[in-house]
């Protein structure tokens, strides 16, 4: 196993094609690159490489990123094998924006959108004119409104969906409640200064947030985290295999006890 934490600013392509990227189609014995946010998505993988990959055959190289935006574009490029770090709106939102050879393979877990305050106890205390922080990423953005719209806090239009302008998204906001958007990794810190924060699963993993005043249900919840690779390699056995072993009980079993079914869910 190889792990690598990428910057996102520093990673070069001759870096990044030193990876199994490059020759894991020509080489059905090569490693398996595989692009993740550290938490829980590495740690995850990390797991698995350590306890199941060897039994299958799978090497793996782990190649960390803090970025969102990175790990697609890698896989697009053929720079590594794939990725496990999104889900399908968010893959469905960048495919349109900026297009690439992204292929969906099948979910692994959920990590449920959460709000947290430093100041109320719940969404229903905050005030009015209160400054509430939310994802710039539109997807994220949409399913944090649709958090705060369950638990009341606005209403939306209902031909709102991912990809609508904030301002044109909201019907009713009693509350004059003011949104601001910020990159994922900004939102823990915007803890300390807005009135509320709805913070992406990974990120409030990082930052070690607990105590969150809403939280998005699992129930049918279509925002599962998955595996992402090319067309090319989507009928790899090395990434069926992982996929398999990504879904399997013992994977399951692992994110059930290292999470304690928060803040990181098996996907149903």
């Amino acid at each position: 196993m190889r792990v690598r934490l990428a910057a996102v600013v520093a990673v070069s392509a001759f870096a990044l094609a030193a990876c199994g990227g490059s020759n894991a189609a020509e080489d059905p014995n090569a490693p398996i690159s595989v692009a993740v946010s550290p938490q829980p998505h590495g740690e995850i993988l990390e797991y698995v490489d350590r306890e199941l990959a060897p039994k299958a055959g799978i090497d793996l190289e782990i190649e960390k990123f803090d970025d969102y935006n990175r790990p697609n574009e890698a896989v697009a490029n053929g720079e590594i094998d794939a990725n496990y770090f999104q889900h399908i709106p968010y893959l469905d939102q960048y495919k349109s924006e900026r297009g690439g050879d992204l292929v969906w393979v099948g979910p692994v877990h959920l990590e449920p959108l959460a709000v947290y305050s430093k100041q109320f106890k719940s969404v229903q205390e905050l005030p009015a004119g209160a400054t509430v922080t939310l994802s710039n990423d539109p997807a994220n953005q949409f399913r944090g409104l649709k958090l705060l719209e369950t638990n009341g806090l606005v209403k939306l239009k209902p031909e709102a969906a991912v990809g609508t302008r904030l301002d044109a998204a909201i019907a009713e906001n009693p509350k004059n409640i003011q949104f601001k958007d910020l990159s994922p990794d900004q939102l823990p810190r915007s803890v300390d200064d807005a009135a509320a924060a709805v913070v992406n699963g990974n990120y409030a993993l990082k930052a070690n947030l607990q105590n969150p005043i809403a939280v998005e249900s699992a129930q049918d919840n279509p925002y599962a985290n998955g595996l992402v690779t090319s067309s090319k390699l989507v009928q790899d056995p090395r990434i069926k295999k992982l996929a398999e072993i990504l879904r399997s009980p013992e994977v399951k079993d692992h994110i059930n006890r290292t999470y304690g079914g928060v803040g990181v869910v098996p996907a149903s």
